[in-house]
């Protein structure tokens, strides 16, 4: 279905860029939820390219993915998980030896005591366990926002909208909401969609900015929902060069996770390599 939905849609993509007129709250709400059940069905096995077997593992993931690939992650959380399974292991580990192995997802330092100090604040807070609650997983080092509603969503099933730069960036060119503070763009939006929509829209559209709508250079010509879109043709529009755009599975290459759930194998993805394979 993916597949066809998205050779069906470049088959549609208007020839010349119409003016986008001004709309109406109801206008884009419907807009926004089709733009998310189209979505829906190019991307039905969309979830979490963080590699992570439990909460803690997702927590960690996920801090250290700051300013680097999902990828990079991936490649480099196995070894950190195998030497320190459980947040009494990282908690007390020698620095040194965890700066060396997070060293590949760069800023490691930084990321080094944000998870030996988040791991030290589990021990002591909260008893080893990673807390369902927003208002307590703020206040461990190194997690805000995008990284609870991350954990809440993905490991705890609490609806949530992680505003990343993929999202920030494609909501503004849905016109879905002008704000640029990611607490104003997680209102904005999450007043367009029901609640228990939150999570699966956050996938939806992250696939999407990671996949075809990339900052640089967007696959306006591949475009599954081009014909929803204000910003189309910002890219490119020509569906054969666009098609050579397209990332990850979409353009025939290897995913983000080394272990991908068996719906995305099953619709022909591929897991993506260790570290140091090319």
């Amino acid at each position: 279905m993916a597949v066809s939905k998205v050779r069906k849609a470049v088959t549609a993509v208007p020839k010349a860029v119409k003016p986008w007129k001004p709309e109406s709250r109801t206008a884009l709400v419907r807009r926004a939820r089709k733009i998310n059940r189209e979505l829906a069905e190019v991307y039905p096995y969309a979830h979490p390219e963080l590699d992570f077997e439990n909460p803690f593992q997702l927590l960690v993931a996920t801090v250290l993915s700051a300013q680097t690939t999902d990828l990079r992650v991936n490649q480099t959380t196995p070894a950190l998980f195998a030497r320190f399974p459980v947040p009494e292991d990282l908690a007390a580990a020698n620095p040194e030896e965890v700066e060396e192995i997070l060293r590949p997802c760069g800023f490691f330092r930084a990321k080094t005591r944000s998870v030996i100090g988040l791991s030290k604040a589990l021990v002591e807070d909260f008893r080893g366990e990673v807390p369902g609650k927003l208002q307590e997983l703020v206040k461990l080092p190194g997690v805000g926002r995008k990284t609870a509603f991350v954990v809440l969503g993905n490991a705890f099933g609490r609806p949530g909208i992680t505003v990343d730069t993929h999202f920030q960036r494609l909501v503004r060119r849905w016109k879905w909401t002008e704000e640029t503070e990611p607490d104003k763009i997680e209102a904005a939006v999450g007043s367009l969609f029901p609640k228990s929509e939150w999570t699966d829209l956050s996938h939806h559209v992250i696939w999407h900015g990671r996949r075809i709508c990339h900052a640089r250079r967007p696959a306006c010509g591949a475009c599954p929902i081009a014909p929803l879109c204000p910003a189309y043709g910002e890219g490119e529009t020509d569906p054969e060069k666009a098609k050579k755009l397209l990332k990850y599975e979409k353009g025939g290459f290897p995913g983000q996770r080394l272990k991908p759930p068996q719906a995305y194998l099953d619709a022909g993805g591929r897991p993506a390599p260790p570290l140091g394979v090319a």
